[in-house]
Order: structure tokens, then C-alpha cells, then sequence
């Protein structure tokens, strides 16, 4: 080697060390196992400092394995540039909280923010970051953008802000001086989390923000790269001869009534999805600069994330997404979790990730609608049964601001807490972050659609996030208009898509949905996709569908073949339906008939209930053979339910070690109201 090659090698940086990896169920620590995501969240500044140790200590004997814990930037900051890591508030004693952690046998997700929620005032932000100007989201009217929030409404910071974002660059600098030592495996750390909950602070409807001026300057950026530079697109597009990028507005309300009138509208949804991803991808290289790199990066996506600009297929810079979960035991609430669960397994599993529950209620806020224990643990084991892999509980160890958690205060288990330690426990027998849930049918839901969507939500500000929370769908919440289409595009795609979700259940076919821009990895597998069209499809997820049917899928569109494309622009060139089905599901009765033929030509399991009201999921190890099946009863009544999964005789209830023996041809399960019943497959 010459002195110059010498020389070259020597000032190479040196590359960053990978401390941990994910793999399909939780973590690579290096070690030659992977451990699973079960944790527990304990927020260290809200307990003195004798019941750390308590606290911790009855989480792991709960049999979780990771500590939760946020790290508020507004309890720790004392002036710009000053904090109080302990020196004088022990509490705040951060390291020291996750050095005994670490003692413990317990491994940490950090979450430093800047946005905690956690039930604290101004969300964790610091109040001079509140009430800068330079940091708030603005109305269309230029106004800060208010979040009217128990106990005071603040207004809410830009992501789009380079003032906020430098603030948050400066806090993970903190962050990282103090605890950047403590990554595995010198110490616990083994996720950090960007940011929490990125719905632009759940003033998140599509004209209530952010026209900050960095956000319009985005924006127009935007329209550069996506119009290609070229203004004679921009112009056609949008339908005004004089418009320049320089001078392009984004539309301050809907007032589009034919289709060519939905471009605009579309590309500041769209743009949306741009501003957080771009945030994140901003924090999490403050993240590394900072000195807290060589871990996974993770996010967790609210309730009604499928409204929001949150784009999981955009949010590059993040490696675990995960969702939140504060569901209540009702059949409404039941369909929510599968539809949201099966989307997020489908998308993990595609990605070799493991579906996180990045929150899952035990207890509540005292200023939200009660969740009871019942509650609690359905939410849970429900989401469990649709493919999730870890969770978080949250909160593991009561505080203030929260009820119901199974640790209280100061350390002591209640008597929930053994309901938990048994779940555990049948979790850990099972081995059930290696079971896989197969769900040959994936319900494709477009990406155009969601947007479509949100711009076309017929409640002004009042974001539609909070619809979906409440079980309502598109047909509640959309204005019913067709825009020149046959039908309102957005109803007509939820009518056809759940009317496959009914058959389905009927007949006891597991499926999934999945999200159309990361369709490739959500779609991976399946035997049958069926993608809804009533809007616009993007070229790409077309030919993501057309790649699909040549990796051996059946692919069925419909009502109608689309014409348009992913803006609700005329698409350049008719659609090649060749080795693709059209179905119009003229009666939406068909789709009963099209499920059953299905389950024939392409041997789709199946395994019905009897109640129809009673639901089954079945998991499986690598050889395919049926491990653990999970029983379900959202009603208020207790049901014996009746059901048969090939090759199986006799089920153990993982919990209880209750016995159920195949009689007369079925399994038959006695399952009390809001309850889910874990069962081992007998030998």
C-alpha cells in the first residue's frame, strides 16, 4: 500500500457501531437471542427516588423485559441551554434511573421528544418554545394554531419550523451528552424514539395547518420536485395559465367540485405527509449527531393514524413504527383494532420487523372516558391475536394524570398485575414472537384514497382522526359528492372493501389490510389482493399489483378500472388489465360468492365461528402447523363459540390450563363477555 492509500485509510471516519438490530420478533442484541418487545412504561421524574427500585423491580417480575420511559424536555430544561439532569431535583436523575435499569436485567426505550403528550402541560415543550412565534403552526389565517387541551391550551409548534427544529437538535444534544454512554451494551438503551404521536399535535385536519412561512416555503419545493420544474405541468395541473412556484398557495379551504378541481387539494395532502416525514428525518440526524446512534430509531403512530398525514411508507429515516392503543371491548372497536393490526403485521412481517405496540393502554387519564381492566387487557390480547409481536403497557407504573395502572405509586403490584403476569408468561412458553399469523387475502387500501379522504372530510377542522377513534367510517365523515365519478369515490371504496371484510369473516378467511405505498412489503405472500379503485391509483401501485400477479397472487380491482392517477389527474395511458380481474361487485352480495370460490381454487384456510359474532386467529410456527389459536368475544353476553382448525383435537387454555376437546366435529369454547381466551394447541 502507497504512503497516500495509507494516509486515505487512516483519516477514514471511523463507521458508526450497530449495538442492536431488529429482527420479525423484537430485538438482535448480539447475543444470539432475540428478545422480545414486552415493556412497561415508568416515568422517573414523577416518582421519588426510593420507588424506582420498587417500581422496576415489580415490571420485571410482571415478566417484562424493557423498560418505557420518556425523557420531557420541558421538566428538564431550566433556561435555553440549562438543565437539571439530578443536580438539583433527584428525581430528574436520568442516568441514575437507567443505570438501575440496567442493573436489573431491564433494557430501555428512550423517548426524549420534543413532543411527549404524557399528560403533561404543554406536551413536555419547554414555554418559551410554546410562545415563540417563530415555532408555532399557523392557521390559514396566519394565526398560532391552538390545541385546546386539559389542563391548558397552548399553542402548538411547526414541524416545518427551522427555529423549532434547531431547538430540538439542541435538546437532543442534552439528551446525548448525559446518556449516550448508556446504549447497549454499556447500558440499557436499545430503541430511541423521534418525536411521539407526529399528527401535527392532533390538529391534524387537512385546512386547520400549518401555513407557517418555512411550511409554504416547503411547499413550493415540493411542487418543484413533484411538477418536475416544470411550470407548464404545475399550471395544467392546478388549472390557473399565470401560476409561477414562486407564487403557488396552498388551498385554504375545499371548494373543488369536479374532479380536475381535486388536484390542488390532493398535492397539499400529499405535501403533508412531506412536512412530517422531513421532520422526522431532521430528528432523527439530530439524533445521531448527538451522539445516540448504533440503535434502532422508532415512532408511535396515534389512534385514527389512517386519517392522518402520517405515512409510515415516507417515514424513511425511522426504523419501528408502531401504533397506540386505548380501545375499549365493544364490536366496533374490535374491527377497529383488526383493521388497524393486520396493516401494521402485514407491513412489518414484509419488512422483517416486529409489530409493535408502541402504547397499549392499562388505565387512562382522568380527564378521558374510562377504560376499565376488561378493556385494557381485550385491547391487548386482541391486538395480539391480529398479528402484534411487542408492546409497551402503558402505564405499567401508576403516576399522576393516570389511573388504573396494575403497579401503583410506589411499586406495589395490584391484582391486575398477576392477569399480566400470566399472559407473559403463556407468551414466553409459546414462544409467540416467533408464531407467524398467515393471512393469505390482503384488502388494499390506496394511498390517493386516504388522501382523498382527508381533503373531502365534511367537519371542518375537527380532525378526522378523531371519527375513526370513534369507529365512524368514511361514509359518516366524507362530503357526498361524486366529482363527475359514477359514485363519491371515497364511500363507493369503503362500501367494496368491506363488503370482501364480511365475506371474509363469514367464512372465516384470514386477511389483512395493507397500505397502497408500501403495498410491495404489505402484500408479500398473499394468495389473493383485492385493491379498491374508485379514485385514483398511482402508475407505481398498479404496477405493484401487476408484479404481485406474476409472484403467483390473484389480483382483483375494482368497482371500475381507474382512469386516473394518484393526484386525480386523467392517467397518461389506459390501464393494462391483462392477468388482472376487474370485479364492479354490482351487488355487493357477490362477494360472498367470489370468497367461497376463492377458498376452492386458491385452498384459502378457513375457519368459521359459530356466533358469527365470535371471532378466531390462528398462529402458526414455521412449518405452518397451528401453535396457539386465540378465541374472541367483543359482545356484552358470554358466547360458546364453535369453531374447527384442521388437525386440531384439543386446545389448553394458555392462561388457566382449562382443557377444550374437539366434540361432535368442533371446538367448542366457552368465552365470557369482553374477554379473548389464549389457547395452546394440545400436543
Amino acid at each position: 500500500m502507497s504512503r497516500a492509500s495509507a494516509q486515505r485509510v487512516k483519516s477514514r471516519p471511523p463507521q458508526p457501531l450497530t449495538r442492536v438490530r431488529l429482527a420479525p420478533g423484537g430485538l438482535d442484541l448480539g447475543d444470539g437471542e432475540v428478545l422480545p418487545l414486552w415493556a412497561g412504561a415508568m416515568h422517573y421524574w414523577r416518582h421519588p427516588v426510593a420507588f424506582w427500585r420498587p417500581g422496576l423491580e415489580a415490571m420485571r417480575a410482571m415478566g417484562l423485559r424493557v423498560l418505557d420511559t420518556y425523557v420531557p424536555w420541558g421538566v428538564h430544561e431550566t433556561a435555553r441551554g440549562q438543565y437539571d439532569f439530578g443536580e438539583r431535583n433527584p428525581s430528574l436523575d436520568v442516568a441514575r434511573f437507567l443505570e438501575l435499569a440496567h442493573e436489573l436485567g431491564l433494557r430501555c426505550v428512550m423517548r426524549p421528544g420534543p413532543h411527549i403528550n404524557a399528560e403533561l402541560t404543554f406536551f413536555g415543550l419547554p414555554e418559551r418554545v410554546v410562545w415563540d412565534p417563530r415555532c408555532q403552526a399557523r392557521t390559514p389565517g396566519g394565526n398560532p394554531v391552538i390545541l385546546p387541551i386539559v389542563p391548558v391550551a397552548f399553542p402548538v409548534p411547526s414541524y416545518a419550523s427551522a427555529v423549532f427544529l434547531e431547538e430540538t437538535s439542541l435538546w437532543y444534544q442534552a439528551v446525548g451528552d448525559r446518556l449516550s454512554r448508556l446504549r447497549w451494551p454499556e447500558g440499557p438503551i436499545v430503541l430511541v424514539q423521534v418525536d411521539n404521536e407526529g399528527a401535527l399535535y392532533f390538529r391534524d385536519g387537512q385546512y386547520d395547518q400549518d401555513y407557517h412561512p418555512d411550511a409554504i416555503e416547503q411547499f413550493r419545493q415540493f411542487l418543484r420536485v413533484k411538477y418536475r420544474r416544470s411550470v407548464k405541468a404545475l399550471r395544467r395541473a392546478w388549472l390557473v395559465d399565470t401560476l409561477e412556484f414562486d407564487d403557488a398557495q396552498p388551498p385554504r379551504r375545499f371548494d373543488a367540485r369536479e374532479t380536475r378541481e381535486l388536484t390542488r387539494h390532493v398535492d397539499w395532502a400529499e405535501f403533508h405527509e412531506q412536512l412530517l416525514s422531513s421532520a422526522m428525518d431532521s430528528m432523527a440526524k439530530s439524533l445521531v449527531d448527538a451522539g445516540l446512534d448504533g440503535v434502532p430509531t422508532t415512532h408511535n403512530l396515534p389512534l385514527g393514524e389512517s386519517a392522518t398525514p402520517l405515512n409510515p411508507a415516507r417515514m424513511t429515516a425511522i426504523d419501528l413504527i408502531g401504533l397506540d392503543y386505548y380501545h375499549r371491548a365493544t364490536p366496533q372497536e374490535h374491527w377497529t383494532i383488526l383493521r388497524r393490526t393486520t396493516e401494521l403485521a402485514a407491513r412489518s412481517e414484509g419488512t422483517a420487523r416486529p409489530a409493535f405496540g408502541a402504547e397499549v393502554g392499562a388505565g387512562f387519564p382522568p380527564f378521558f372516558a374510562t377504560i376499565d381492566e376488561l378493556d385494557s387487557m381485550y385491547a391487548l390480547m386482541c391486538a395480539l391475536a391480529y398479528g402484534l409481536r411487542g408492546f409497551n403497557l402503558y402505564m405499567a407504573v401508576e403516576r399522576d394524570r393516570w389511573i388504573g395502572a396494575p403497579i401503583d405509586p410506589q411499586g406495589r403490584p395490584r391484582p391486575l398485575a398477576a392477569q399480566y403476569t400470566r399472559l407473559l408468561g403463556a407468551l414466553e412458553r409459546a414462544k409467540f414472537h416467533e408464531l407467524r399469523r398467515r393471512a393469505p387475502v390482503r384488502l388494499v387500501v390506496p394511498r390517493a384514497l386516504r388522501r382523498l379522504a382527508r381533503i373531502t372530510h365534511a367537519f371542518g377542522p375537527l380532525t378526522p382522526a378523531l371519527f375513526h377513534v370513534a369507529g365512524a367510517g368514511w361514509r359518516e365523515t366524507v362530503i357526498e359528492r361524486d366529482f363527475g365519478l359514477d359514485a363519491p369515490p371515497v364511500i363507493a371504496a369503503e362500501a367494496y372493501l368491506r363488503a370482501f371484510e364480511r365475506s371474509l369473516h363469514a367464512r372465516g378467511v384470514p386477511f389483512a389490510y395493507a397500505g397502497g405505498e408500501t403495498v410491495e412489503r404489505s402484500t408479500a405472500g398473499a394468495k389473493w389482493i383485492v385493491c379498491a379503485s374508485t379514485g385514483g391509483l398511482r402508475p407505481h401501485l398498479i404496477e405493484s399489483l401487476r408484479s404481485a400477479r406474476k409472484a403467483g397472487a390473484l389480483v382483483t380491482i375494482g368497482p371500475r378500472v381507474p382512469e386516473l392517477d394518484g393526484s386525480m389527474l386523467p392517467l397518461k395511458d389506459p390501464v393494462d388489465m391483462t392477468d388482472l380481474e376487474l370485479e364492479p361487485l354490482d351487488d355487493l352480495a357477490r362477494a360472498d360468492i367470489l370468497v367461497a370460490r376463492r377458498i376452492e381454487n386458491l385452498g384459502l384456510p378457513a375457519w368459521p365461528t359459530d356466533p358469527i359474532d365470535a371471532f378466531v386467529a390462528v398462529h402458526e410456527d414455521a412449518s405452518e402447523a397451528a401453535r396457539i389459536v386465540f378465541a374472541m368475544n367483543p359482545t356484552d353476553r358470554d358466547l360458546t363459540v364453535r369453531f374447527s382448525v384442521p388437525g386440531v383435537e384439543a386446545l389448553v387454555d394458555a392462561l388457566d390450563g382449562q382443557r377444550v376437546a374437539k366434540a361432535a366435529g368442533a371446538l367448542e369454547v366457552l368465552v365470557p363477555a369482553r374477554v379473548v381466551r389464549m389457547l395452546a394447541v394440545e400436543g
